[in-house]
């Protein structure tokens, strides 16, 4: 028996968008200013067709609408509610006042209908419609004259003439819509589509008390400084494609960072970061190695100083690159930075001695246990490992990352989620909004000791997943990979590994749960008496520092874990 399919009343984007000014005019108050307020207070004394019209206008792409192409059967009469949008200050008919965005304007049209009124304006098109469409639009842009294109575009007559549209117009208060969003979200990244998806069942989220979510940004400053900078990273975007001069990149972000960087909320710091690697590591690939590393040092987020010191080994300072990789190991932020430092030193001190070195990586590959398989496992490569365990009659099955999220996020779910840590903003989070950030096992570390303790008693502990995991299923958590043999794979890593090992190993994955979530090795296979955790590695594969890492760390807490080496059956004949 299927489904029953779900339906959607008529105007829910209203419901959802009333949803949203509602929660944010709750939370936000005191941080909206006169223009927001006096915006909220015009679109309440709206009609309602009037307000589903704006919605409309706001949930779709671009700020420029072909008012013959508005069809929505819920709407009575779209001319009336236009007509009064436009009197009432919502939007705006097309005028010379929107050269500057002529760009997006035309981009509304066909091809067919830009060479259409090229032809009005009475261009010359030959060879015209051999071209692309941004070909065309470029071209337009550069040979036609704006005042007549506005006065072509407003003229109805054309639109029974040339079957041409005649009316355009801009939606307005866009900045302040796009505020509401973005203070409701807490990012650029929110989209009114989350609750339709919520609601037609395709995603499911925890549910909270809304008295206990509390406000992302606690002043303006905040909001409008994470908002400028995430604004400025989209803008780099559009940057990139446009294929600018890298100089030209490099000085508009260092004008900007001059211009902003002293003054930005705490907040705002970890986006800057992530917009400054962008820009560096552009620029490093571009061959403007002086321009990536000034930007490479404005923050120390990995892997802003692994490619600092790479920078400066290419330009010949290995001083100051051997400087960087002492002082990353005295505290390396992730096993990249560790093993890459570590590597590093090791590689100086081998060139004095005019001895080779190899990589951490590539020695406890080159000392890991190998087996053969058939060459017809070469395009899938673990199912031939599975195969191999099998016929000697033990189980096996992928783990990777995912088994050893899912135990964490399962294992902590009400602690993950957890109003009293002031990381839940709206009903509609995925996750909290610390979950990577160092100061989440630093509000729950308590609470996941004591957690922990109960792995101590083995029925207590199958009780309590058996109990998370039907209540949860399906519920979104970034953590868990929802699937039918999930559970009884957990519940043999709990029987096979110490109470004392899951603690060490998920507390280790607290402590930097942005690094240590991957890394973890391909399979898990058991049998009598016997278990290991299996990384996989084909002929042409690597280990990854992150591997590498889980492999010491298991080691060092007697969790049987190995690197198996892969050859293939017809490797040994040739």
């Amino acid at each position: 028996m299927s489904p029953e399919k779900i339906e959607l009343p008529p105007k829910y984007y209203l419901t959802y968008f009333q949803y949203l000014i509602d929660f944010v005019q709750k939370k936000y108050q005191h941080i909206l200013n006169k223009t927001e307020q006096q915006f909220l207070a015009e679109f309440e004394a709206l009609t309602e067709d009037e307000k589903c019209l704006f919605i409309r206008f706001c949930n779709r792409t671009g700020s420029f609408f072909r008012t013959e192409k508005l069809k929505y059967a819920e709407i009575e009469n779209i001319p009336e509610s236009l007509n009064a949008l436009i009197e009432k200050g919502f939007v705006e008919p097309l005028s010379e006042n929107h050269l500057l965005q002529a760009g997006d304007i035309l981009d509304i049209f066909s091809k067919s209908e830009l060479i259409e009124l090229a032809k009005m304006l009475n261009l010359e098109t030959r060879g015209k419609a051999s071209l692309k469409k941004d070909e065309v639009l470029d071209w337009l842009l550069a040979v036609g004259n704006w005042d007549d294109m506005v006065y072509l575009l407003n003229d109805e007559d054309y639109a029974q003439i040339h079957a041409l549209p005649h009316s355009l117009v801009k939606v307005l208060h866009e900045t302040e819509v796009q505020m509401l969003k973005f203070l409701f979200f807490g990012s650029r990244h929110g989209d009114m589509t989350e609750f339709v998806t919520r609601d037609l069942g395709f995603q499911s989220y925890e549910k909270f008390d809304e008295d206990k979510m509390v406000a992302y940004f606690q002043t303006r400053q905040e909001v409008e400084d994470k908002l400028k900078v995430s604004l400025a990273r989209e803008d780099f975007y559009l940057i990139q494609q446009a294929e600018i001069e890298t100089i030209d990149i490099y000085n508009w972000f260092m004008d900007w960072t001059e211009a902003h960087r002293k003054e930005l909320s705490e907040i705002a710091i970890p986006t800057y970061n992530r917009f400054a690697l962008r820009v560096a590591l552009y620029l490093e690939k571009k061959k403007a190695l002086d321009e990536a590393l000034t930007i490479f040092r404005l923050t120390e987020d990995s892997p802003s100083r692994e490619r600092q010191v790479r920078i400066l080994d290419k330009q010949k300072n290995r001083e100051e690159a051997k400087a960087l990789c002492e002082l990353m190991l005295t505290e390396p932020q992730n096993a990249d930075e560790q093993f890459f430092a570590e590597d590093f030193l090791n590689r100086l001190e081998a060139q004095l001695q005019k001895k080779k070195t190899k990589k951490a990586v590539t020695q406890q590959l080159h000392n890991s246990e190998s087996i053969t398989i058939d060459a017809l496992w070469k395009r899938q490569v673990e199912f031939g490992v599975i195969d191999y365990y099998e016929q000697k009659g033990l189980k096996a099955e992928f783990s990777e990352n995912h088994l050893w999220r899912s135990l964490f996020g399962l294992l902590f779910w009400d602690i993950i989620f957890d109003t009293d840590t002031l990381a839940i903003h709206h009903p509609l989070q995925r996750s909290p909004s610390d979950l990577f950030k160092p100061t989440f096992f630093e509000k729950r570390k308590e609470k996941m000791e004591e957690r922990l303790k109960m792995l101590e008693d083995e029925d207590a502990t199958t009780v309590y997943m058996n109990r998370i995991f039907f209540e949860k299923f399906g519920i979104t958590n970034p953590l868990v990979d929802w699937y039918g043999g999930l559970f009884p794979l957990i519940l043999k890593l709990l029987e096979k590994l110490s109470a004392e090992q899951i603690s060490l190993i998920t507390l280790e994955m607290a402590r930097n749960l942005r690094e240590n979530v991957r890394g973890f090795p391909d399979l898990f296979m058991w049998g009598d008496g016997e278990y290991s955790f299996v990384e996989v590695k084909s002929p042409t594969d690597s280990l990854s520092n992150q591997q590498l890492f889980w492999q010491r760390f298991f080691a060092s807490i007697n969790v049987n874990a190995k690197v198996l080496r892969v050859v293939f059956s017809e490797q040994l004949n040739s």
